[in-house]
């Protein structure tokens, strides 16, 4: 919700307020302002018998998206506790504000969907007076149902004078044969910021809510076109908001809002870097210390006590009379640059005056990912430095790492290694059709033993003991069930074996990485599983290839297995563009033997946070996937340390799709290769490089 008073950007312009449908807007109507770049905003309103959750993400400064999830009560056409709808928007601004020119923007609202609110608008917004501002616009479908007149846009083409009726089967499809056709109406309103916190509204509602007001709902009466409201921010992330609608109904709001690019909790309480220690200059040739017996033992014991205090692990270390290679494994910085900075410290402290050149290798799951080499004056010289981060990433070399060895030093004490935790477990599903929400809570007892670099057994054993995820439907799918039987699953997994695998991670040759994975690797499947990726350290695309054999575990997730087995795999692209966006295509088979391709685009911040959304369409038909007619859905990866303050490196990942079906289904496999290696690759590294003086 930006600053109380004023929007990102537009320091002359009232802050924008998010409307009942959880987008930038008055109460019902829309409004052409934006929200601040990359904030992620969640809104609950409810009035008349409906209750809708928004969640909503300004994409790009002018791009923006929303994913809707309602209930209409009392709807006996669909039976049950009313009508559960899952929908989707976008609304991009078109023209920016101003002296005399208002800013404009245009809108699809559920454009994917059942069309429960499909709607497409443009809408104009102007600032009249430093605290007041009038919007108006034209609406089309349920924004043009009350008084409308005949669509403008029939000049143009006489297919926009009339609107298709009816909606896909199935839902979930984009109806845009639809868009902009039909009737067409008027709406605006005003809004007075009366104080920092305080806005006052009033608006021309052009939506007559006629599925709402049909005589199997009768939910409400609208006596009026007019609405009134107020929005309260407590501060720059909540709000609440109050309404009387359509002359009958009160209506409240929620609105909490949080940017990526801002974290909640300012500065860190984590540990201080080790001071850069400087070299007297008549030491710098000065190899005395080549010539003491266990010089190199008590090089390698100072770097690991070192790095250990500061939550890293020295992997390997090896010493040359001007060099030194360090292999380390990050355990707590989100930032690749941030682990690769302090280590360079810790080796300006502990290293001999004559050793010049510092190589570090970050390890992830036994891949040496890349190697970072940083010149020890740079170091000394640039610590203080003005624009230190930018100067010293140029003077490093970033190169691929496969002919590093492991290193004539080695880190005995790391092998093998046995880890283990017992505590709690949540599990959620999202969107049954009777259910918004539904989740399982347990006790969970995990463990990981490496056997060495890169060999990793691990296993989950999980005990329900209380959760609704059991009382879901039951698959009602034409194809083969593949994840549609998820309440069988938690119904008859007590306890539940979810994982128990071999893993073996290892650099297959330069830019080439390589993964083989056995045993039972998610809680519905379990076979072999192997991956070969090549990535260049210095390049923006990846190309991946993983093939797999797996057959359906039984219902009790325990040893057994059913008679269903598949051969599945995908060739995957991976791209980043220089805008921070990420994509990624996967083409291949999928669990149920259908044939298709997975389209991702990611939004992704230098800090770990990543919000996107994905499609996949196969050979299975709209029809035989059932409601939702293809897997689609938005997805989240939020690190803690955004919330915490402290240096973390766990991120939690959301998936939200509107339907679990079961085409297009993908195996879960753990440490895939991509997201192994990429974080001390140059485009990564670049990205979080601030954080190298941290």
């Amino acid at each position: 919700m930006g600053n109380p008073l004023y929007a990102e950007g537009q320091t002359d312009a009232p802050t924008y307020h998010y409307n009942m449908f959880g987008a930038p807007g008055l109460i019902d109507m829309p409004t052409a302002r934006s929200g601040d770049d990359a904030e992620l905003a969640a809104t609950l309103s409810h009035f008349a018998g409906t209750t809708r959750t928004t969640l909503s993400f300004q994409i790009t400064p002018r791009l923006s998206g929303s994913f809707r999830y309602t209930n209409i009560e009392n709807a006996p056409d669909v039976g049950g506790d009313g009508l559960f709808d899952r929908s989707f928007d976008l609304r991009y601004r078109l023209v920016d504000e101003g002296h005399v020119r208002p800013s404009v923007a245009v809108g699809l609202r559920d454009f994917i969907g059942t069309g429960v609110y499909s709607s497409e608008y443009i809408v104009a917004t102007k600032q009249v007076t430093p605290t007041v501002e009038v919007s108006g616009g034209i609406g089309w479908g349920l924004l043009g149902s009350y008084n409308g007149f005949t669509n403008p846009l029939g000049a143009i083409n006489d297919r926009f004078e009339t609107r298709p009726t009816g909606f896909s089967g199935t839902g979930g499809q984009v109806e845009s044969a639809r868009w902009f056709r039909g009737d067409a109406a008027l709406f605006g309103g005003l809004r007075w910021q009366t104080t920092d916190s305080l806005s006052l509204i009033a608006e021309y509602s052009s939506d007559d809510y006629a599925p709402e007001r049909n005589a199997q709902r009768d939910l409400f009466d609208r006596a009026s076109a007019l609405n009134f409201g107020l929005s309260y921010a407590f501060n720059e992330t909540t709000a609440v908001q109050a309404h009387y609608l359509y002359g009958s109904e009160l209506a409240v709001g929620l609105t909490f809002g949080l940017n990526p690019k801002r974290p909640l909790v300012n500065g860190s309480t984590g540990q201080r870097p080790t001071p850069v220690v400087t070299r007297p200059p008549e030491e710098t040739r000065s190899l005395a210390w080549t010539q003491q017996p266990d010089g190199l033992d008590i090089l390698r014991s100072n770097v690991d006590r070192l790095l250990a205090f500061e939550g890293m692990t020295l992997e390997a270390m090896t010493v040359a009379p001007t060099l030194a290679t360090v292999q380390i494994r990050n355990n707590t910085y989100i930032a690749g640059a941030e682990a690769v900075g302090r280590t360079a410290r810790i080796l300006t402290k502990v290293m001999p005056a004559s050793v010049e050149t510092f190589v570090i290798v970050p390890v992830v799951r036994g891949i040496r990912t890349s190697a970072v080499h940083i010149t020890r004056t740079d170091v000394e010289v640039l610590e203080f430095e003005p624009d230190n981060a930018w100067k010293s990433y140029a003077r490093a070399k970033i190169t691929d790492a496969a002919g590093i060895g492991r290193g004539t030093v080695q880190n005995e004490a790391l092998y093998p290694q046995f880890r283990w935790r017992f505590g709690p477990y949540i599990t959620t599903s999202y969107f049954d059709p009777d259910s918004p929400i539904r989740a399982d809570i347990g006790l969970e007892l995990s463990g990981r033993y490496v056997i060495g670099p890169g060999l990793t057994l691990a296993g989950k054993l999980r005990q329900p003991l209380v959760g609704t995820i059991g009382d879901g439907q039951g698959s009602d799918s034409v194809i083969e069930p593949v994840r549609t039987n998820g309440a069988l699953y938690a119904q008859e997994g007590q306890p539940a074996l979810t994982q128990l695998t071999g893993a073996y991670h290892f650099n297959l040759a330069p830019d080439y990485y390589g993964r083989v994975s056995a045993g039972y690797l998610e809680p519905m499947f379990g076979g072999l599983s192997a991956e070969v990726l090549w990535k260049p350290v210095d390049s923006r695309l990846g190309v991946g290839l993983e093939l797999n054999y797996v057959k359906q575990r039984d219902f009790d997730q325990l040893f057994g297995f059913q008679d269903y087995d598949v051969v599945t795999g995908h060739a995957s692209a991976y791209y980043t563009f220089e805008n921070n966006l990420h994509a990624q295509i996967d083409v291949g088979r999928y669990l149920a033997g259908d044939y298709g391709a997975t389209l991702a685009l990611d939004r992704e911040f230098d800090n770990g946070w990543r919000v996107g959304a994905f499609a996949t369409f196969t050979d299975v038909s709209f029809d035989d996937f059932g409601e939702g007619s293809f897997d689609k859905g938005i997805r989240f990866s939020i690190p803690m340390e955004h919330f915490l303050g402290t240096p973390s490196r766990r991120v939690e990942q959301v998936v939200l799709r509107p339907l679990t079906r079961d085409g297009g289904a993908r195996l879960n496999v753990d440490g895939r290769l991509y997201e192994t290696v990429r974080s001390y690759h140059d485009n990564d590294l670049r990205g979080s490089w601030g954080r190298f003086w941290r």
